[in-house]
């Protein structure tokens, strides 16, 4: 512990430091090739949406003693062979069962083998029938509140940093965190219902919360850059991320810790369900925030504000100076480092 504490002294220091804008293109071409890759993922072997958004049948035990899922799947196979049941236990006494889209004779059908195979009286066994009508109005509202989100999140960022390039910089970033963890979504087979899309939308939220600690610094540090002889541009944004680093990674695990307590609790003891639906996505999404806001939006900012003549010409400025005190191109230069060079610099013109 003390190590790690000693490293982020180091990081904020500027004493070490990771080369998040250094490495730019590695860092992009890596988020763009995840990006692609996660796009075409769900092309080729789409999405495990739930009964919510295909619509189909859904049925319900309780207070069983017996949550064998092929239990299930035989007795409804056997009754309606087209069904295809998806059997998931709830509980230790509990099963959530869901079907494509059957007639009420079939669900009638369903409901008797489900009380014969598992041994419950028949009020244990509950039915709904969910229509692909309200299942696209789920998609419908969904993608509007996804919309609505990136609109207000870009303008406020853009009023709040005063400039456009960090809101673009950071709806990249989110762009990034929506698409790469839509992909691991998609690879994974994870079910996709409206509990795990809520847990997205506040993943999001946790996402821009994040850049915005990080971008807060950055604005910090680039503060009056152009009077700044001592690091360039593109170093006091890189060590603006440093700075925030152990922040981000603290935040990210005090975050990731109880998401994965309640999803083991989820899965091993409860079973599956929205309790489980919401933490997974949280769980994913949170890493992904993460390490999109260090590696991407923050280095893209830094890509964005590189072409302007300003930057340039204050990187030259620092170079020159740096030339003419003897001191090395790199990052950063650490106060004591120009004191020392400037010590030498008047001790050899006095002799």
């Amino acid at each position: 512990m003390k190590k790690f504490f000693a490293w982020g002294n180091d990081l904020h220091s500027g004493r070490t430091s990771i080369p998040f804008v250094g490495r730019t293109k590695l860092w992009l071409t890596i988020a763009g090739a995840l990006v692609i890759a996660s796009m075409i993922v769900p092309l080729v072997g789409g999405f495990n949406f739930g009964i919510a958004f295909t619509g189909g049948s859904e049925f319900h035990v309780a207070n069983t003693s017996e949550t064998d899922e092929s239990v299930g799947t035989e007795a409804i196979t056997a009754v309606v062979p087209g069904a295809e049941p998806n059997v998931v236990p709830t509980s230790d006494t509990a099963l959530r069962i869901t079907t494509n889209q059957l007639s009420d004779a079939e669900m009638q059908e369903v409901r008797e083998a489900l009380v014969s195979a598992y041994g419950v009286d028949n009020e244990d066994v509950t039915s709904t029938f969910v229509g692909p009508t309200w299942g696209q109005d789920v998609t419908e509202k969904m993608l509007r509140a996804l919309v609505i989100f990136v609109a207000i999140a870009m303008v406020v960022m853009a009023l709040y940093f005063r400039t456009w390039k960090m809101s673009l910089a950071a709806i990249v970033g989110l762009f990034v965190v929506m698409i790469v963890t839509m992909g691991i979504y998609a690879t994974l087979g994870f079910e996709v219902t409206p509990e795990a899309m809520i847990g997205f939308l506040t993943v999001l939220s946790f996402a821009l919360y994040d850049t915005v600690v990080v971008f807060d610094k950055i604005r910090e540090n680039t503060e009056d850059f152009e009077s700044n002889r001592r690091m360039k541009f593109s170093e006091l944004v890189n060590l603006g991320i440093n700075q925030t680093t152990v922040r981000s990674i603290n935040t990210s695990v005090i975050s990731v810790l109880p998401i994965g307590a309640i999803l083991f609790i989820g899965v091993a003891l409860l079973g599956a369900g929205t309790l489980t639906d919401i933490s997974l996505s949280l769980f994913v999404g949170t890493i992904v925030a993460a390490l999109s806001t260090l590696f991407v939006a923050s280095p893209f900012y830094a890509w964005l504000r590189s072409r302007e003549e300003a930057v340039r010409e204050q990187e030259e400025l620092v170079e020159e100076t740096r030339e003419r005190l003897g001191l090395p191109d790199r990052a950063p230069v650490l106060f004591e480092d120009l004191d020392e060079a400037r010590s030498e610099r008047a001790a050899t013109a006095g002799s």
